[in-house]
This record gives C-alpha cells, structure tokens and sequence, in this order.
C-alpha cells in the first residue's frame, strides 16, 4: 500500500459520522446494510449518510450492491486489512513483544479464534 492510499482511508475515518458508518458497517458484516437502516440505526439524515458513504468509497472503504430497491452497503475487509497491515508493517523493531495485542486481537476478531 502507498502512503497516498493509506492517507486517504485515514482521512476518510477522521471524521466522527463516517467513523461511525464505517464501525457500523465492519459488524454488519460482509452481508452489509441497506442505507435506510445505516440512516435508521445511526440516527443520521439520508443526505449526510450519502456524502459520508460516497467519501468512505472514493477512498476505498466500502462498496454498495443493489438488492431489488435497496442499496447494500459493506466495508471492503480486504482494503481494511491492507491498511492495518500497512500500519504495523514495521511495528516491533526487533521487539516482537510490541506486536503480539494485536495479533491476538486479529486472531480472535469475527469469532476466528481457535
């Protein structure tokens, strides 16, 4: 991943409702949410929504499918885990103690763990 990629993604989560759709769309699952019920659940007004999913898109974030009337929306897992990746790519130092939380916590993230 290139900086410019993950300073993208990072600037489209710096902002409190996309964090929010984001966070919300990671425990939908890949299955995702209509935006209605991203609009209901969050307590956001559809036009909000739509420019906070059109941000957290252009930057890779998520993607939408449509199912009959609705829009599904879902976080794209493959992106996230490309930028937490990146993140601690050089995480450590030559002290792997650093590191283990967090792999921990990928091991048990989404009921994974052994």
């Amino acid at each position: 991943m290139e900086s410019i990629s993950a300073a993208e993604m990072l600037s489209a989560l710096g902002h409190p409702g996309r964090l929010a759709v984001f966070r919300l769309l990671v425990r939908a699952g890949p299955e995702g949410m209509a935006a209605g019920e991203i609009a209901r659940t969050l307590e956001v007004l559809p036009n909000t929504l739509s420019a906070n999913l059109s941000i957290l898109s252009q930057a890779g974030l998520t993607m939408s499918r449509r199912e009959g009337r609705s829009i599904l929306y879902a976080a794209r897992f493959d992106r996230m885990q490309s930028l937490l990746g990146w993140l601690v790519e050089d995480c450590c130092n030559g002290h792997p103690e650093v590191c283990t939380p967090l792999a921990e916590m990928a091991r048990t993230c989404c009921g994974t763990a052994a």
